[in-house]
């Protein structure tokens, strides 16, 4: 439950540094489970299972998506239940870990990887629509691009004008979580029969190349749950029980990521040489599956733009969440119609690495029942210790795969490292 402690004059009218009051209080496990289960599911991350194959063999790829999962959705949901049990947003999180001045600079790496992945989600959905339009004979024009970039803009832009509670619990929930749900069973019942043509056998038994370690494959597939890290207070805030986000958040992140990133391994497996949008295609039904997926798509790209925008308030409280919404939308589709958002992405992937390291932080300094919401009444303005370390964590996570290649990942060692300098350098809250 929220502690109903008396928040910062900064704060007064800042929905984002306020704790969310019990009454306004909406989700239950299964909106969470649904939530998190529709955000894991997305063509990005089917194409990143993909790339496991031929660098792993079969069953080492199977072992590092189900380990990477669920340690990837256990940290997810082990933040969702930090915001759930504060009543904060992620800026909410970082005031209170790295002081109320330090915190902006977090605050606006996150707007900033926002909109970057917003308007790359845009593009992969930009790209999905002009290779099914193309498919059907429809969109081969030249200008077949700008017109799939702006329609998706448009669809972001019109939902994030709406309530955010409501799209979770009505459209999600019940609309497009079921018709996701048959998406990825028919496609995986689909290329099963492939695989099953092609001899089960055979392909359970293949080797990979060993271009890349058990331990990396582990980071690759931990790395899209982490991605949302940033992003999990915002909503689990609005749930009413810290447990239930905990258990809805792990469980439907966990079940989409393995299923995506298998379903991935299984299309490398049988078409090894097509595109990923291309081989679902390919499919039986695929056209009617892979534009499910994709309408599915739609809430990965709201989910940035939402975010940011509460981000966006936590700086600016004048403008409301919902008005910052439209700005967020907008910039994404702008940057995904001018950016060449495939060239950018290594550098999304930097921005990103800054926020492993981050909220090992913030879990070792709010883990095991530390009140978040009374101490944001008393937070200063740098926390100095907290900020140290997180700094150590950047450079461990940069310099781990140099001076430390045995290690074999980056991301779980800098999360330890974090996590336990944080944990034993807190001080007693009374």
């Amino acid at each position: 439950m929220p502690v109903s402690t008396p928040s910062p004059a900064r704060a007064a009218n800042n929905e984002a540094l306020t704790p969310l009051a019990s009454g306004a209080r909406a989700f239950g496990w299964r909106d969470h489970a649904s939530l998190w289960f529709s955000l894991g599911v997305g063509l990005l991350v089917m194409q990143v299972g993909a790339y496991l194959i031929p660098a792993l063999s079969t069953r080492e790829a199977l072992a590092a998506i189900v380990v990477g999962s669920l340690i990837g959705a256990g940290l997810l949901g082990w933040v969702g239940k930090l915001g759930c049990d504060s009543g904060l947003a992620s800026a909410g999180l970082m005031h209170v870990v790295y002081g109320r001045r330090f915190a902006s600079l977090p605050i606006v790496l996150n707007i900033v990887q926002l909109l970057g992945w917003g308007a790359f989600e845009l593009v992969v959905m930009r790209d999905a629509t002009v290779a099914i339009g193309r498919q059907a004979g429809m969109l081969t024009s030249s200008q077949g691009p700008l017109l799939a970039t702006l329609a998706w803009g448009a669809v972001v832009l019109a939902l994030i004008s709406g309530s955010m509670v409501a799209l979770v619990r009505k459209l999600i929930a019940r609309i497009a979580l079921p018709l996701v749900v048959l998406s990825l069973l028919w496609l995986s019942w689909q290329f099963s029969g492939m695989a099953q043509a092609q001899g089960l056998s055979a392909l359970w038994e293949r080797s990979g190349d060993g271009s890349m370690g058990a331990l990396s494959a582990i980071d690759l597939v931990i790395a899209m749950p982490v991605s949302w890290l940033p992003l999990v207070a915002d909503y689990a805030r609005h749930g009413r029980s810290g447990r239930s986000t905990l258990h809805g958040t792990w469980l439907g992140y966990a079940i989409a990521n393995i299923w995506c990133y298998g379903l991935g391994v299984l299309v490398a497996l049988v078409l090894p040489s097509e595109n990923l949008v291309t081989a679902l295609l390919l499919a039986q039904g695929g056209l009617i599956a892979l534009s499910l997926i994709l309408i599915d798509e739609i809430d990965n790209a709201y989910g940035d733009a939402y975010s940011g925008s509460v981000s966006l308030h936590s700086l600016q409280p004048r403008w409301s969440i919902r008005r910052w919404g439209v700005v967020m939308a907008l910039a994404c589709t702008g940057f995904a119609l001018v950016l060449p958002m495939h060239s950018l992405e290594p550098f999304l992937l930097l921005l990103s690495s800054v926020f492993v390291p981050l909220f090992g932080v913030i879990l070792g300094r709010l883990a095991f029942g530390v009140p978040a919401a009374a101490l944001l009444s008393r937070a200063r303005a740098v926390h100095w210790g907290a900020t140290l370390i997180w700094l150590v964590g950047i450079a461990f996570y940069h310099a781990a795969p140099r001076f430390l290649p045995a290690l074999g990942s980056s991301a779980l060692p800098t999360l330890a490292l974090c996590f336990v300098l944080a944990l034993l350098t807190r001080r007693p809250t009374k």
